[in-house]
């Protein structure tokens, strides 16, 4: 069974650090005010509004950063300001004991990915891929927040996940599936190979979505996860959108699903609204569900958070 972090309410004190690549000082402040008109409190990092180049800070200060927040006992929620490159480097410098003893909400997508993970794998606990600071502003569509908010604050399981209205989740290979999810965005997953952040999928349910990558350079990947068997162990797949992909040498991104993934033969559902598409459902990474891909219906068996 999973750790759960104690869930959030109104007034509760959200921690916002900046993890991987800088974000520009007044998109910070207007997403912080949007978050403090929801009614809640911020504390920020000392490297926030860091730059140094395509990072903010060194590995060692923004690992340094997350750490205070795990330390501090008024911090319930723990918001990076956005993804970039460059979050794996400071998980060398994370103490995942303490973490484990000292749960937060932690959220995001792209390349939080692999932190989302880590801390699940290597602390236990459940983390959140769902919204980043950078999402808290009002052209957000409602039913992000919404999805976020029920995942932040309620224990009620079972519960399903459900996409958008007019946005129906596919089921492509007919089965049955449980276990915990893991997965993410796909190039941040594949970094992870052969490092001790390395993400087991066995017994797994597998989440992948992707953004900006042409169809080719998607097959490489999803070619390497084959070839070290993250498709043989897993027990089903979900697959998100390839935002923004590009078609390569006459295939399409569906073209590639039913070619490559729909013969591997395992339960698979796709348009799962998630990560970097304007839809993001939030999906509690660790936590037990159970996916039905002869009705495309998945359903959280166990909550993100605890009361």
């Amino acid at each position: 069974m999973a750790i759960k972090p104690l869930a959030l309410k109104r007034g509760d004190t959200v921690g916002i650090v900046t993890l991987g690549s800088p974000l520009a000082p007044e998109t910070i402040d207007e997403r912080i005010a949007y978050l403090e008109s929801l009614g809640l409190n911020v504390i920020l990092g000392r490297f926030v509004y860091a730059a140094n180049g395509f990072l903010a800070g060194t590995d060692e200060e923004r690992a340094d950063d997350l750490m205070s927040m795990f330390a501090n006992d008024d911090v319930r929620l723990i918001l990076p300001t956005r993804g970039g490159v460059g979050v794996a480097g400071i998980l060398p410098y994370l103490d995942y004991r303490f973490i484990r003893y000292h749960p937060k909400i932690v959220s995001g997508y792209s390349d939080i990915t692999v932190l989302l993970n880590a801390l699940t794998q290597l602390s236990g606990i459940v983390t959140l891929h769902s919204l980043l600071l950078i999402d808290f502003k009002p052209s957000t569509p409602p039913y992000n927040f919404e999805q976020f908010f029920t995942a932040t604050s309620s224990s009620v399981v079972p519960r399903p996940l459900t996409n958008p209205e007019g946005t129906p989740l596919i089921g492509k290979v007919p089965g049955i599936a449980s276990g915990p999810i893991v997965g993410g965005n796909l190039t941040s997953f594949v970094g992870a190979l052969g490092t001790p952040f390395e993400v087991d999928t066995r017994g797994k349910i597998l989440l992948l979505e992707e953004v900006h990558e042409p169809v080719n350079t998607v097959y490489r990947y999803f070619e390497q996860l084959k070839l070290a068997g993250k498709f043989r162990d897993c027990n089903g797949i979900l697959m998100g959108e390839c935002t923004s992909c590009q078609d390569a040498y006459g295939k399409s991104y569906d073209d590639f699903i039913d070619e490559f993934i729909v013969p591997l033969g395992k339960p698979l559902i796709m348009n799962v609204a998630s990560g970097h598409g304007v839809y993001k459902m939030a999906i509690p990474i660790g936590a037990y569900a159970t996916m039905n891909a002869y009705d495309a219906t998945i359903t959280l068996l166990e909550a993100a958070v605890s009361y």
